[in-house]
């Protein structure tokens, strides 16, 4: 399925039928860029249709935490030994790093900048782990709360293959892994599978599954085949408003990142668990 140009109307389930804005513009609006000439009509379609507006806050918050994230990248000094060219023409280090900056803000330039976004979201995470928490399984934990958070806001591509596919997914994905993965059943919970992607993880590949629910933020579950060979109980992270629950058992290891409440979060961690533990 080819994608659709950038100037198609929003989805008919989120936008009335012949409304005159365009996502473009919505896009536009997020990032400062619309025209003065259509901010008022903008505005008054946002008004009158909140999941427009809850979308657009989204794409906000989004640009937001990542301009937290890479803006010190352009404050950065030169390396003192660094081998300089010609004075007249000096290496343009603002341009790229305004290039990672942007490459990093899409979901493939996600994929490029994981470990510099590692680095920078790390301390974060295991700062707000319990005492003892903050040891090796801190590297899938972390992994986990930024994937949610780059393709959680998502609206046209949160993910690879959808739901309607889920056994060619799940298929897929196990093959990609080396190990039997499932997407556990969540409905009798009010969540819905959206679908699934396959992401880098330290040595490998990863899973993620994407969830939804009515009237609660999107859920992911994260899947690694690289654990550490022993079981190790719930334990709990936040990174900015995600948080994250993660556990081990066997080689795999587990991770439920949303940015809903803690208790919640643990509601389904217990069971996803019961779904996923061996017999």
């Amino acid at each position: 399925m080819k994608d659709s140009p950038p100037s198609e109307s929003l989805p008919a389930e989120s936008l009335p039928s012949g409304a005159p804005i365009r996502e473009a513009e919505l896009h536009a609006h997020a990032d400062g860029q619309l025209p003065a000439g259509r901010r008022e009509a903008v505005e008054a379609f946002l008004a009158q249709h909140a999941p427009a507006r809850r979308r657009l806050d989204d794409w906000q918050r989004q640009k937001a935490g990542l301009s937290a994230l890479l803006d010190p990248v352009l404050r950065e000094a030169l390396p003192p030994r660094l081998p300089l060219q010609a004075p007249s023409r000096p290496f343009p280090w603002r341009a790229m790093a305004a290039g990672v900056a942007l490459c990093v803000a899409s979901a493939g330039g996600a994929w490029i900048a994981r470990g510099m976004v590692d680095a920078r979201v790390g301390p974060a995470v295991a700062g707000d782990l319990p005492a003892g928490g903050a040891g090796a399984l801190d590297g899938f934990a972390r992994r986990a709360a930024i994937a949610h958070a780059v393709y959680s806001p998502e609206v046209r591509r949160p993910v690879e293959v959808g739901a309607e596919q889920e056994q060619a997914l799940v298929t897929w994905l196990t093959r990609r892994i080396g190990s039997p993965v499932k997407a556990p059943a969540l409905g009798g919970l009010g969540y819905e599978l959206i679908g699934g992607r396959l992401l880098p993880g330290d040595s490998g590949p990863v899973a993620q599954f994407m969830y939804g629910a009515t009237d609660r933020p999107r859920l992911t579950l994260y899947v690694t085949a690289e654990a550490p060979g022993e079981d190790v109980a719930f334990r709990f992270g936040r990174q900015g408003k995600v948080n994250v629950f993660y556990w081990v058992e066997g080689r795999f290891g587990y991770a439920l990142a949303a940015e809903s409440s803690r208790d919640e979060l643990a509601r389904v961690s217990a069971e996803v668990y019961r779904q996923l533990k061996p017999g």
